[in-house]
């Protein structure tokens, strides 16, 4: 198998039933050639069914695993938190393709399924007398949590519209309730923004200082070529990508539509989420792998969330075709999934590959490596889009290892 149709070749894979495209044959699996887009969606179901299928049922506190990091903190305490969390992660994730219409009949059956599970999830999480209530305000962690589900319902308005208003009120207030905790003084303050945002978005009031305070604090923290630090100093990690550049991106989106304040920052923002989407797609590696530095590695392909979200909202820079990054995406989705022991009873493991509990971090609960789904972001883009239509291309590190005369790079300050 040459590594330069990884694209195509990953999706000829043994199917072992539970999903709308993965379906056994008596006693024996069948080998069946998935479309890409098939096997992306193979893949999420598989990921974030146990979650939303046994919160639509009132369950999801039976079912989830209690699982933490060996390197915890405090484990009651992460464990309690752990339900708003995957909650957030997974919405967070798969949004866009709730948002979406149409597509095959297997698709559309399946997005069917998944709206339902998601609005009977919500409604059970904001329900004080169900098993799956979930409080935000149970500690810090939680402004994180929220902020999730915030960015979760605004990619996909229509799980707002399809709560009636008694649950838009109770999450709204819920997400409220996190106003109480102070934000560390890191990419932090950009969930507290968040939280704004998605008043800002749906007509609640909120407080503008919040949101400022984010993008000016994240303004002095831009280090050059695309990249911010975390707080005071920089660090060598995917943060950038599992938060600062999404998130920027979505607030230069909403705040845009109600001020022209920050014109100039939010023109600077644009050129630098397109600078960090070029050096995002040259670190993976020609077989899906990527250089595994920093904290929170077990989110696996969370670790490209940027590049996904350029993506779906087609904001990808000139050098990079939207069939290339599909093709880069789907190998990382491939690699950081295949592992045996990535999932263990259905359920996601701590680890980058597999079962890895020393690459955990001292917060990591088994709702933690659910923001994984974050790299499915482009299933919001309808099959016939040409991030999907288009024919498979190799990407940047697949041409310059196969000898390929290509373009060289250079940083850009963008300050």
């Amino acid at each position: 198998m040459k590594l330069r149709n990884i694209c195509i070749t990953a999706l000829l894979i043994t199917l072992i039933g539970g999903t709308a495209f993965a379906q056994k044959k008596g006693k024996n699996t069948k080998n069946v050639v998935l479309s890409e887009r098939q096997f992306w969606l193979q893949q999420m179901d598989r990921m974030v069914k146990p979650v939303l299928y046994n919160l639509a049922k009132d369950s999801l506190r039976i079912a989830m695993p209690k699982v933490t990091s060996i390197h915890i903190d405090n484990k009651e305490h992460r464990i309690k938190v752990q339900y708003v969390e995957v909650l957030g992660r997974v919405l967070s994730g798969i949004a866009p393709w709730l948002q979406l219409d149409g597509g095959s009949a297997e698709e559309v059956a399946l997005r069917k399924q998944y709206r339902e599970w998601a609005i009977q999830g919500l409604k059970n999480a904001l329900d004080s007398n169900a098993k799956d209530f979930m409080n935000f305000d149970i500690g810090g962690q939680q402004l994180v949590d929220a902020s999730y589900v915030a960015l979760a319902l605004v990619r996909a308005p229509w799980l707002w519209e399809n709560l009636d208003k008694k649950n838009q009120e109770l999450m709204m207030k819920s997400i409220i309730t996190t106003r109480r905790f102070k934000p560390v003084f890191s990419n932090w303050l950009l969930f507290s923004a968040m939280n704004e945002a998605f008043l800002a978005r749906f007509g609640y009031s909120w407080d503008p200082m919040r949101v400022d305070y984010a993008l000016q604090q994240m303004e002095q923290w831009y280090t050059g070529d695309g990249m911010y630090t975390d707080g005071t100093s920089f660090a060598f990690d995917y943060y950038n990508s599992y938060v600062i550049h999404p998130y920027l991106a979505t607030l230069a989106n909403i705040i845009g539509a109600k001020t022209n304040s920050y014109k100039e920052m939010f023109e600077k923002i644009k050129k630098r989420n397109e600078r960090y989407a070029i050096i995002q797609e040259r670190l993976i590696n020609a077989d899906g792998t990527y250089p595994a530095t920093g904290r929170s590695i077990i989110y696996r392909g969370a670790a490209f969330h940027h590049l996904a979200d350029m993506a779906w909202r087609k904001a990808l820079p000139k050098q990079l075709s939207p069939a290339q990054v599909r093709c880069a995406l789907t190998a990382v989705i491939k690699k950081t999934l295949e592992s045996p022991t990535t999932y263990k009873n259905g359920w996601l493991t701590i680890g980058l590959y597999g079962d890895q509990p020393n690459l955990g971090d001292f917060y990591n609960n088994q709702g933690s490596p659910y923001i994984a789904s974050n790299i499915f972001l482009p299933l919001g883009l309808p099959e016939s889009d040409p991030f999907w239509a288009n024919p498979a291309e190799k990407w940047s590190a697949q041409k310059i290892w196969s000898g390929e005369n290509f373009e060289n790079d250079h940083s850009a300050s963008l300050k």
